[in-house]
């Protein structure tokens, strides 16, 4: 489905009904149907009171109104059903669709939102949906065909009395036409706000450690309760419109009932109309409020539901990378890959001071590589860039030759493991996380990395081996533990080029000469990137790159460059490159 930024909502919500689009057919069908048999009622009981007065039989009328009864009440609890079911499902097939678009945006996109409010676009603003495809959509459809109906037999009935009652809807639709626009602004406002109240709270959650460790806990609480605040009044001021729309409509139809009884009662004593005409005016003037109410909870949800298509459709232009099927992770025995940076430029964004500025080097296939300097030198924001998670503004980055903008991101990154600065975990087992990237590796690949990585006495310890769930965010584990199993997640990829940023970083001295010993094993079958500020990790590659000012300022080996570029000296000699301890 494909719709324009600037849609109107009417014809984005058409885009989401398609695939249920007989089910909201049949269901609006039921419920004509169901209003047809209670528009019907009405005459029959017209009948049955004249009949009553002329002592005729009435058997027929009271079997007629009793097969309406019944038809009405067969008919309607089946509609609904079917209305409701696809609701449901615009509301899946919104959120799949939605899901699928932010698990692909572009980094610089998710840099630039809050995820707290992108995932209320996912779990609250999609369930306005299910209202407006069924209260409004539909509700207008069937509402507006029964009003329709309805008002033709009155016509029928008595062109006088049904002009009394049609000047008071009109005074009903011109308040109606009135307080709208100001529900749509008001549950515009709503949606935003509670958007906002999501960011809040996931901002302190994530962080819930440094909030409680700053003693900030009331402060918190404070800023997301005024985002809560803000949602109420939003809301307050929706539900004060609404509440006067279907206050106003519900007085217009009582106000219409008096006038009707009295006109119509003088009517009656002119001989104009005989009673049981009156009595079956009366009962379809009553029945105009349920069509009144359908019409008007139809503009109602309308406006809400615009609002969440609104949110909906700027989440879903966010920029995000192509779609397509996952590559194939490289064979065993793959030959390592070669990376070359040509005069890379890179900014994150244009207010901001360029991060590389003519970036120049090249690593041959196979062996470690480092990269060291300073902080906020650039080392991180390269290995970004080799995954495209942002692009350079000027310049070429090649993998075996070839430029990576020309190549498919799912090949690319299947040749690539990264192991990120935080070591991030995910909520599930260690098995899950461990797998996350190679879902095919065998039991023995397992435990071969688990080896690798020092992890065998992890699994004996947990209570359920690998299927022990590690918490959110791998709370359960410690930091050193959560970093080799990061660095275990990638070797079961078995990358072409691996990206360890600060992979050692929390681990204790035996485990990070048993993974220096991994690290040169792996070197000799990968190109291993190692930025690190360890000593002990540096001395150990066969290239070193000193990053300053966004270029290469000296590259060589530990023994060469210590002699030859005084910032490196500097490093290796302050505890900003210290030795394990």
């Amino acid at each position: 489905m494909s719709t324009p930024p600037s849609a109107p909502a009417w014809r984005v919500l058409l885009g989401h009904l398609r695939p249920c689009g007989r089910e909201l057919a049949a269901g609006g069908v039921l419920g004509l149907l169901s209003g047809a048999a209670g528009l019907a009622l009405p005459l029959v009981v017209a009948r049955l009171v004249d009949d009553l007065g002329a002592g005729r039989p009435v058997t027929t009328p009271l079997l007629l109104m009793g097969l309406l009864v019944v038809v009405s009440a067969v008919l309607a609890p089946l509609g609904e059903y079917l209305l409701r079911r696809a609701g449901e499902t615009v509301v899946r097939t919104a959120r799949r669709r939605l899901i699928a678009h932010l698990l692909r945006l572009r980094i610089t996109a998710l840099d630039a939102a809050e995820p707290g409010d992108l995932m209320s676009r996912v779990t609250a603003d999609t369930v306005l949906l299910r209202q407006l495809a069924t209260d409004s959509l539909v509700g207008a459809v069937t509402g507006g065909a029964l009003l329709i109906a309805t008002a033709t037999v009155m016509a029928v009935l008595d062109p006088v009395l049904f002009a009394v009652t049609a000047a008071m809807l009109a005074l009903a639709l011109v308040v109606i036409r009135v307080v709208m626009p100001k529900v749509n602004r008001a549950s515009g406002d709503t949606q935003e706000h509670v958007g906002r109240m999501g960011a809040a709270l996931e901002r302190a959650l994530g962080a819930l450690r440094t909030v409680k460790a700053s003693g900030a806990e009331h402060r918190e609480e404070a800023a997301i309760g005024a985002a809560a605040d803000d949602t109420w009044r939003a809301s307050v001021r929706a539900a004060k419109w609404l509440a006067i729309g279907g206050s106003v409509a519900e007085s217009t139809i009582q106000l219409a009932f008096f006038v009707v009884l009295i006109v119509g009662g003088a009517r009656v004593a002119s001989g104009a109309i005989e009673v049981g005409g009156l009595i079956a005016f009366l009962m379809y003037v009553y029945y105009l409020v349920p069509s009144v109410h359908s019409l008007v909870g139809a503009v109602s949800q309308y406006q809400i539901g615009a609002a969440a298509i609104s949110r909906i459709r700027q989440a879903e232009q966010l920029p995000a990378e192509p779609a397509g099927p996952p590559a194939p992770l490289p064979a065993p025995g793959a030959q390592p890959a070669a990376v070359e940076f040509d005069g890379v430029h890179f900014r994150y964004s244009p207010e901001l001071t360029p991060v590389h500025g003519g970036l120049t080097f090249r690593v041959p296939a196979g062996g470690t590589t480092a990269f060291v300097g300073l902080s906020g030198a650039g080392k991180t924001t390269l290995f970004s860039l080799i995954e495209r998670f942002y692009e350079p503004t000027a310049g070429r980055i090649l993998l075996d030759g070839a430029d990576v903008r020309t190549l498919p991101l799912a090949a690319l990154r299947a040749a690539i493991g990264y192991v990120e600065q935080d070591s991030p975990v995910l909520s599930g087992t260690l098995r899950d996380n461990l797998l996350f990237g190679q879902p095919d590796a065998t039991d023995d690949d397992l435990r071969e990395v688990l080896r690798t990585t020092r992890l065998t006495d992890l699994v004996a310890r947990l209570p359920q081996g690998l299927d022990t769930a590690v918490g959110h965010r791998g709370v359960k584990l410690s930091g050193g533990e959560r970093q080799r199993v990061a660095i275990a997640r990638s070797l079961l990829r078995r990358p072409r080029l691996l990206l360890l940023d600060e992979a050692t970083s929390q681990l204790d001295a035996a485990n990070e000469a048993a993974l220096r010993d991994t690290v040169a094993d792996v070197a000799r079958s990968t190109t291993v990137l190692v930025v690190a500020h360890r000593l002990s990790t540096v001395t150990l590659a066969d290239r070193i790159f000193v990053i300053d000012g966004g270029t290469v300022r000296a590259a060589g080996n530990h023994s060469d460059l210590v002699g030859t570029d005084p910032l490196y000296a500097e490093l290796a000699a302050t505890q900003f490159l210290a030795p394990a301890s």
